[in-house]
């Protein structure tokens, strides 16, 4: 009676935790495969929307210097706010502001002049894109690494 009730015991945990482990969504490993090899055919940067066959994603990719990052959460954090970034300009649009200031300036002794051209371009947008979650990232062969993010098109 106590072997059958601890086999009975084993089984029911047994198929209780495979009911609950994670596993991987077959989807969004196809759709990440698919956008790396679309990168490596024709590389690319900024927001796309791709369509599948039952689902709208608007991607974000971007890629940043390896070198300039002491460490890879520093990248990370980077590239997420960057992505969130390119992102919301995509959704709710932006304002782009532009001043050129030329400064000139006249040697007294052998009358050259030079002039020097300051633009300065500021960039306001305003709202939040929700669930945006990075796919993966891969490094290139220019010592940069590719991130891509991605978040499903709800039909409204």
């Amino acid at each position: 009676m106590v072997k059958r009730f601890l086999i009975t015991f084993l089984c029911v945990i047994g198929v209780a935790t495979q009911l609950f482990s994670q596993g991987y969504n077959q989807e969004r490993v196809s759709l990440t495969n698919f956008l790396i090899r679309m990168y490596e055919n024709a590389p690319f940067e900024g927001v796309r929307v791709v369509d599948d066959y039952e689902h709208k994603y608007l991607i974000s990719v971007l890629s940043l210097e390896t070198a300039k990052y002491e460490n890879e959460s520093q990248m990370n954090r980077v590239a997420s706010v960057k992505a969130m970034s390119q992102a919301n300009r995509f959704f709710n649009g932006s304002r782009i502001t532009s001043d050129l200031v030329i400064r000139t300036t006249t040697a007294q002794s052998n009358g050259e002049t030079d002039t020097e051209l300051i633009e300065s371009i500021n960039e306001h947008s305003f709202g939040y894109v929700q669930s945006l979650e990075q796919l993966t990232n891969f490094s290139d062969e220019n010592a940069r690494t590719i991130f891509i993010y991605c978040t499903e098109i709800k039909e409204q």
